[in-house]
């Protein structure tokens, strides 16, 4: 085989192995929004950045392998890639991913629920003591305030009275 041929035929499988690349990075965004649901906005910016970032590999591709010249049969490279991948694996690398990331956050959480636990009794403890303490004080501070209310208007009164 000629070594031209042998480039041309490197040059295609870079660009299915780009494609198939591409593809398995999106479904990783996509198991992203299923675990983190957001808006259209949040969306709309990781899907320009994403094809932003795409469209430089492929660009850095083409510049690297083909001195930046697009040739029709990169782009059918690609795309047969984008297209096996999503044939072989379809939508159940996104489904047992999320679903295996969510358990385990699932379960992580229970760990951390449960060695909380202590400092959350504790927590409670002090709100509770910190609570009867203000109630304590407020009733000593009113108590004060009664008394010394009573002692001004005794001192009203025998100074009123000279």
């Amino acid at each position: 085989m000629s070594q031209d041929i042998v480039q041309e035929v490197t040059f295609f499988l870079h660009s299915i192995l780009i494609g198939l690349f591409i593809t398995f990075v999106y479904d990783w965004i996509l198991v992203f929004r299923k675990i983190v649901k957001h808006g259209i906005v949040l969306i709309s910016a990781e899907d320009f950045i994403f094809w932003l970032f795409c469209g430089i590999g492929v660009f850095y591709m083409l510049y690297r392998e083909n001195n930046g010249v697009l040739r029709w049969f990169a782009v059918v490279g690609a795309t047969l890639g984008m297209l096996f991948y999503k044939a072989v694996i379809k939508n159940r690398f996104i489904y047992i991913m999320s679903t295996c990331i969510h358990k385990i956050m699932w379960f992580a959480f229970r760990v951390i629920q449960v060695m909380l636990k202590p400092l959350k009794c504790l927590i409670f403890a002090v709100r509770r003591f910190v609570r009867f303490v203000f109630k304590k004080c407020k009733k000593c501070i009113d108590y004060v305030k009664k008394r010394l209310t009573g002692c001004i208007k005794m001192l009203k009164m025998v100074l009123c009275k000279h």
